[in-house]
Order: structure tokens, then C-alpha cells, then sequence
């Protein structure tokens, strides 16, 4: 997969099933914070839920160009489903890239055909920005380790059947942070309390507890000490994937304020005929432009190796130009941009984590300054 008609036709599939079967969802989904699993069943029914996984485990084994497409299409209908698809397809790819053969014909298959799904469980309470800072332990004892520890804002936490998991195996030395395979049904694991949410309300965001939770040895995916190396690695795509949904908040907030400035008349003519109004749109659409040039730019520079620069890049700057354009979208619809007869207050609130999650902006640009001096 790779040529432009390829793509193309995939992101017409993607926007066919988003028109159809997601934007009918989205509101139900927003307003009772409850997650569409009948969409997520759909997803998995083209196979979107297999998109990182490889062809020969029955998954849709995307390139990164056409994983950013995707990201984007699932982003500009509804951000708590692409996130929920991104969280997933980040767990397939550890399992993927550091799972042995035997785990990955264990979960891969049945992760492409959409349960279990998958969690990644990095950040804590007091370890976000700088996860060598996390408290979460694993001990060997005999031939399993003994998992004790919390983590936080954890995307699918309560719907997943599998958690890609952090932890230190000296708890006082950040160089021992290791990565491990944790089935949710693991005995002493247990759900802590789900987020209440400006945004991103239908995302299944909670605490995991962990209490004793024995994992055969095997089910250490890094030696010892290199998780946080493979966390960054995997989280490189991640971001890219964030970028791309960020493009999409941002294209569809867009696309609101130009159909409402068109029809809304004020002093005798459309509001978009007021160069007051034509300047924001102006704006608004060259940053649209700009965030997907340098979002694909990334992911074309990550498909054959790591760029952890362009990756920053793309996701400081599209999150940024959510916030703002779906900021300025609101503004043009004035009083009525405020209520939740239409759609620009969700973009309003759902754009603001992207600028959070999965690295926030602030940490994003402390990553380009230090590869710019490099």
C-alpha cells in the first residue's frame, strides 16, 4: 500500500463510513460520556482496528502516510473514536515491534478484528511530562514479576483486554524502567475512577490500579531498562497520529464556520463578505493547510526510521492550530457557536487535549530546540 490512488480511495471509504455511521453517534456519544461501541465495531468491520498491525495477523498494515489520512478523516468526525483507535493501534505496535512471535500470533490477530482492546499505561499522577519520575514497580519473584503501582489518564482503561504497561524494576532507579504485556483480566488490576472531561467526552479515560499482579517473566516486552526508549520510540508515531486528528478538529471546524458565514446575513449581506470575517477564514484555512503539509511531511519522514523532530513539529503546530481555529470558528458563529445546537463548541472543547496528550506542546518544543542544536 502506498500509491496515491490506494490512499485516495481509502480515505473516501474512511469519510464514506465516518458521514454514515460515526457523525450520527457523535452527539448521544458527547453528551452521556459514553463511548460508540457499535462504531467501534464498524471500525473493525473495514479494518481500521487492525490498521497497524501487519497483513500476515490479519491487520490493514498501514503506512504512516496513510495512517496520518486516516487519523485525519476519524479526527474530523468524531476526536474521542480516533483517540480510542490511536491508544489501540499503539499497543498493537509494541506487541508488534517487541512481542515475541508467539505473543503476537496470541494477540495481534484478534486486536485486528477489534477486541481486545488495547491500553497503553505510561503516564502517573506525578510522573506525566517526565515519565522517569513514575512509582510503579515490578519485582521478579521466581519466574513471574509482581506489579504494584497506579497509572493515570488512561485512554481505554476500562474497555481494554490489554495494557501495554511501564514500570521500574528497582523502584528508585529510572534506568530500570522496563516495558510489559498486562491482560486486563490479570488478578489485582482493577479500574480506578473515569475522568470527567472538558473534551473528549466519550473517551474511556481512568486509572489503573495495580495490586500484586503476577505476569509470567515472558511478559517483559524490553530488557530491563530500555522501556522508556521503546516508549519514545512507539509514542513518535503516536504523535504524528495525534497531529493528523488535530488536522481533522481543525478541517472540520473550518469547514462549520465557512457554511455558517455564507448563510448568515448581517447588515444586508453574508457575514463571510465582511473582511473582518474573510481575514479569520483567510487565516484559518492557510493554517489548516500548513498543519497537514507538515503533518504528512512527518509522517513520510518516520515511514523508514525515526525523525522525533518532525514528529514534534507536526504535533506542536496542528494541535496549536485546533485550538486556535476552532476558537475563531465559535467566534464566528457568535451566540449561537456557544450552544450545543452545533457542532463548534465540541471542536472547541475536544481540540484543547491535543495540545495535552501524548506529550504536551511545551515538551514538544523542549524536543525541537534540542534537535535543532544537534
Amino acid at each position: 500500500m502506498g500509491s496515491e490512488g490506494e490512499r485516495e480511495l481509502i480515505r473516501e471509504t474512511v469519510a464514506a463510513f465516518v458521514e454514515r455511521e460515526v457523525e450520527p453517534a457523535v452527539a448521544e456519544a458527547d453528551a452521556t460520556q459514553t463511548f460508540p461501541e457499535d462504531v467501534w465495531d464498524g471500525l473493525a468491520e473495514i479494518g481500521l482496528t487492525g490498521l497497524t498491525i501487519p497483513e500476515a495477523y490479519g491487520g490493514f498494515d498501514a503506512d504512516r502516510v496513510t495512517e496520518s489520512i486516516v487519523n485525519e478523516e476519524l479526527g474530523a468526525g468524531h476526536l474521542s473514536l480516533a483517540t480510542a483507535l490511536s491508544v489501540h493501534c499503539l499497543a498493537a505496535s509494541c506487541i508488534r515491534e517487541f512481542g515475541s512471535e508467539t505473543y503476537r500470533e496470541e494477540w495481534l490477530p484478534a486486536m485486528a478484528e477489534g477486541r481486545p482492546v488495547g491500553a497503553f499505561a505510561l503516564s502517573e499522577a506525578e510522573a506525566g511530562s517526565n515519565p522517569a519520575e513514575m512509582t510503579t514497580e515490578a519485582r521478579l519473584e521466581g519466574d513471574e514479576y509482581v506489579i504494584d503501582g497506579r497509572k493515570q489518564w488512561i485512554t481505554n482503561g476500562e474497555r481494554s483486554g490489554v495494557v501495554i504497561l511501564f514500570a521500574k524494576v528497582d523502584r528508585d532507579d529510572s534506568d530500570t524502567i522496563t516495558q510489559f504485556l498486562v491482560p486486563k483480566d490479570a488478578d489485582g488490576l482493577t479500574v480506578g475512577k473515569k475522568e470527567d472531561k472538558l473534551g473528549l467526552r466519550a473517551s474511556d479515560t481512568t486509572a489503573l490500579i495495580l495490586e500484586d499482579v503476577r505476569i509470567p517473566e515472558e511478559n517483559r516486552l524490553t530488557p530491563v531498562g530500555e522501556g522508556l526508549k521503546a516508549a519514545f520510540s512507539t509514542l513518535t508515531g503516536g504523535r504524528i497520529a495525534i497531529a493528523s486528528q488535530a488536522v481533522g478538529v481543525a478541517r472540520s471546524a473550518l469547514e462549520d464556520a465557512l457554511d455558517y458565514a455564507e448563510e448568515r446575513e448581517q447588515f444586508g449581506q453574508p457575514i463571510a463578505d465582511h473582511q473582518a470575517i474573510g481575514h479569520k477564514l483567510a487565516e484559518m484555512g492557510t493554517n489548516v493547510r500548513a498543519a497537514r503539509l507538515l503533518t504528512r511531511d512527518a509522517a513520510r519522514k518516520n515511514e523508514n526510521g525515526v525523525d522525533p523532530m518532525a514528529a514534534s513539529m507536526a504535533k506542536y503546530f496542528a494541535s496549536e492550530t485546533a485550538v486556535e481555529v476552532a476558537n475563531e470558528a465559535v467566534q464566528i458563529h457568535g451566540g449561537y457557536g456557544y450552544t450545543t445546537d452545533f457542532d463548534v463548541e465540541r471542536y472547541y472543547r475536544d481540540a484543547k487535549i491535543t495540545t495535552i496528550y501524548e506529550g504536551t506542546s511545551e515538551i514538544q518544543k523542549e524536543i525541537i530546540a534540542r534537535h535543532l542544536r544537534e
